[in-house]
């Protein structure tokens, strides 16, 4: 919101409109607490928004009772009303929704509507009955149908605020086969450091992961090249402006289609391998890590996602890193795609730089740390069975040890 009569210290940095219950966090920011609670819940993101400093994993809110009071004087001299009834709302967005379509009132009403689906979780419910998602996916198809961003903010905010269900996702592509088209259109846009751009980012991914989450196989099944490269450009702009909330988000996205093989190569000659391993690299929290082996463990599949993950310098190693570490989840993925590149991959150097970075060692200590049924150590001696003979003349291995278990 940009209405240069709204103080500006009104204004919620997370969802840009005026705050209803202000709440102060432990780094000193003050945010409408609707906003912060859906940024820790809905992304179990313990990080300031607008700082980026770490907040305390339990919620601990300070009410700002003085800018309450602010805000509400500042609403009654402005006569902005604060509630509405379910009749007021459903009538006043059913309005709102028509006015989008005049041009003269179209970013107003779209500002109303944000204002609506900010106020409440029943206003968010009386807004969808009314149709507001489909009239704001109109919005954000048409933006990206005539390339520009007026109204495109607000029409992304609401869907964000609002979501949708399955059935509302398979109703929408079944009347907007370019929704999927115009929210990567959004990805691409030039941010030049601009916030706003930046929020409609990450608005527009979140909804994308819905999106892809919902739709039926027959979707998937007919991405392009186009949508992969800009998923994998997207991951790396996230990582190195360090905005975890969306990674997350992303990472989802890609393992949801990187199960169908064409879409995997496509992935993959996109350069999300490396850019899965420069991820894992800067030590993410579990969630990441799950999510980056899984997809890992998928493009490794193939032989063109081996040749990317040995292609790059830590690959093995990071990988590696990953076994008897995180969480059990995570060592199974570790363990499988260890499996793929020893068996299809096993080069001369690729054994010896499994050597190198202390792979079999790893693989001799899930021997002695799991169950003697369990699955880790199952794979474990299955791969060092397949190149014991190589393994076993390394000076740098306990002989004795890697000849017990897998005689």
């Amino acid at each position: 919101m940009d209405d240069p009569d709204i103080p500006h210290h009104f204004i919620c940095p997370i969802s840009l409109q005026i705050m209803k219950d202000p709440v102060t966090v432990a780094t000193g920011i003050t945010y409408d607490r609707d906003s912060i609670q859906r940024w820790q819940s809905h992304r179990q993101n313990n990080t300031c928004p607008v700082t980026n400093q770490p907040l305390p994993i339990l919620p601990d809110y300070t009410p700002n009772h003085n800018l309450r009071r602010l805000i509400q004087s500042w609403r009654v001299s402005d006569q902005v009303p604060a509630n509405y009834s379910s009749f007021q709302v459903k009538a006043l967005a059913g309005n709102l929704i028509k006015n989008v379509n005049l041009p003269e009132l179209k970013v107003s009403s779209l500002k109303s509507l944000v204002s609506l689906a900010s106020e409440s979780e029943n206003n968010r419910v009386f807004l969808k009955e009314v149709g507001v998602v489909r009239a704001m996916i109109t919005v954000i198809v048409s933006c990206y149908q005539n390339c520009t961003i007026v109204g495109l903010q607000e029409a992304l905010n609401v869907v964000y605020l609002v979501r949708f269900t399955r059935d509302d996702t398979r109703s929408i592509l079944s009347k907007h086969d370019l929704v999927i088209h115009s929210l990567t259109w959004v990805l691409d846009l030039d941010d030049d450091h601009d916030d706003q751009i930046t929020t409609m980012k990450l608005h527009a991914i979140v909804l994308l992961k819905d999106v892809i989450h919902n739709t039926k196989s027959l979707v998937l099944e007919r991405l392009n090249r186009d949508f992969f490269k800009t998923i994998v450009l997207i991951l790396r702009h996230l990582k190195i402006n360090n905005l975890e909330h969306g990674i997350k988000e992303v990472l989802h996205v890609m393992l949801t289609t990187c199960t169908w093989p064409r879409n995997c190569s496509m992935m993959i000659d996109s350069g999300a391998v490396f850019e899965l391993v420069e991820l894992e690299l800067g030590s993410p929290k579990k969630a990441i890590t799950e999510l980056i082996m899984a997809v890992l463990f998928h493009l490794c599949s193939s032989a063109d996602g081996r040749a990317q993950l040995l292609g790059h310098a830590a690959g093995i190693a990071v990988i590696t890193k990953r076994i008897t570490k995180v969480s059990p989840k995570v060592e199974e993925r570790a363990l499988m795609i260890i499996s793929l590149i020893s068996k299809y991959s096993g080069t001369d150097w690729v054994l010896k730089e499994m050597v190198r970075v202390g792979t079999v060692e790893k693989l001799c200590m899930v021997l002695q740390v799991n169950g003697l049924h369990s699955y880790p150590r199952e794979k474990a001696r299955e791969i060092l069975k397949r190149h014991s003979n190589v393994w076993k003349d390394s000076p740098c291995l306990d002989v004795t040890l890697l000849t017990r278990y897998t005689s």
